[in-house]
């Protein structure tokens, strides 16, 4: 039952985050066109933007201390129990009461500052290849859908992984 509970935080995370970045991606000047997804024909997965979800006990220590490394508020806010904070390339998302344990998450078509990038590999390009390397995923994408989707899985030592492509 606690593994249910954690899937089902890590997800609404995921979307969270994914409804704050949309935002700052759709305020983009002239209200210019979103490139479609690429499909990337490469051997490497291009798995998009890299951040830390981390699981918070107290916001403002955490924001006060990851603000002494260097790192300023990208998005988020106290009322919403969550802040994205950037140093350069590095994000580190800090999440009060959401989820247990710490996620590696990586946003398929974003870089680092949720601008679109023209090649990646979609989601279920990523999931196809996972599975077929015999990979155990914990939660799916539609892999008859198009745009905005996810996936879970766990590294060899329990580590949670979530791959959020918001476009």
């Amino acid at each position: 039952m606690n593994h249910r509970i954690l899937i089902t935080a890590g997800l609404l995370v995921a979307f969270a985050v994914g409804y704050f970045l949309n935002r700052v991606v759709t305020k983009n000047p002239g209200n210019a066109p979103v490139e479609s997804a690429q499909s990337v024909n490469s051997d490497q997965l291009k798995l998009g933007a890299f951040s830390m979800s981390l699981s918070v006990k107290d916001l403002n220590a955490s924001r006060e201390f990851y603000e002494k490394l260097g790192f300023t508020a990208f998005g988020g806010s106290k009322e919403q129990n969550y802040l994205i904070m950037k140093n350069g390339n590095a994000l580190i998302g800090l999440f009060q009461g959401m989820f247990e344990g710490n996620i590696l998450t990586f946003n398929p078509g974003w870089d680092e500052n949720a601008s679109n990038v023209a090649e990646f590999n979609d989601i279920r390009e990523i999931q196809k290849r996972l599975k077929g390397s015999g990979l155990i995923l914990m939660s799916e994408a539609d892999e008859n859908s198009t745009g905005p989707a996810s996936l879970m899985l766990t590294d060899p030592d329990g580590n949670m992984i979530l791959l959020d492509q918001h476009r």
